[in-house]
């Protein structure tokens, strides 16, 4: 099978790109020479912009949106399918997580990644499949290069390492978030090579974990911090992927 991966210099993609050998694959980056997608079985659409504080909107519009709706209007006029890597964060602040729920962005970041949602609903192609995966927090080896944007199983990791504590905001026992080994969203993305369906679905395990508990995963010496101002507005306290519908069509 022919696959283009983009974004294959990051945590997610990268760990893709690895799982894929044995396969014909192509690598697109931003900043690249763009790719032709004609003669690929698949595009799967990992690049973006990944960080949630991301605040130049031109840049974001211009890698996360614009690109991605050039990749999948090639896609469609030559006849290749096409998977994106969204997020659970177009959620928002929300306790219900259905694919069909009210959704509620909070940053620029999620809003991109809703735009292009949008996009690929309003434009189908009978030509082609096209699924979007709505990540959970996605964790596992690759993610060095993420800084503070690194899962905190990576960040509690590395403090404990390098410190002997871990720092934790304040409240962590309250905030709930449902985590996921980049294995699985790997597996994932494949099994769905053979799913004929168009659609989004969620990409998370269906349970929670505090991040003190995280945290107590690497070292008993907690220490709390106030959380950054920049965080306070957009921070999601809750998620849990209702994976209902992945479930129903036995794919997990």
């Amino acid at each position: 099978m022919r696959i283009l991966v983009t974004g294959y210099k990051g945590f997610i993609a990268s760990n893709m790109v690895k799982a894929l050998e044995g396969h014909n694959v192509g690598l697109y980056e931003w900043g690249e020479p763009y790719p032709d997608v004609r003669g690929y079985n698949w595009v799967v659409h990992m690049g973006a912009i990944s960080s949630t504080t991301e605040k130049d909107m031109n840049k974001l519009i211009a890698q996360n949106y614009e690109s991605s709706v050039d990749l999948y209007n090639d896609c469609c006029k030559y006849g290749v399918n096409f998977q994106f890597s969204s997020s659970a964060s177009v959620y928002g602040k929300s306790s219900e997580f259905k694919e069909t729920s009210i959704v509620n962005p909070q940053s620029p970041y999620a809003w991109t990644k809703y735009m292009v949602e949008g996009y690929i609903k309003r434009n189908p192609s009978n030509k082609i499949i096209a699924q979007c995966f709505r990540y959970f927090n996605v964790y596992g080896p690759g993610e060095d290069h993420k800084g503070n944007q690194a899962s905190p199983f990576h960040q509690f990791k590395k403090q404990a390492e390098e410190t002997g504590c871990v720092k934790v905001f304040e409240n962590s026992d309250k905030y709930l978030r449902d985590f996921i080994h980049v294995d699985e969203v790997i597996k994932t993305h494949m099994k769905f090579f053979n799913v004929s369906e168009s659609g989004i679905w969620n990409l998370g395990t269906g349970k929670t974990m505090s991040f003190l508990d995280v945290a107590k995963k690497f070292s008993q010496n907690i220490i709390e911090i106030p959380m950054p101002d920049i965080l306070k507005s957009s921070y999601q306290k809750y998620t849990c992927a209702d994976m209902t519908k992945m479930k129903n069509m036995e794919i997990i």
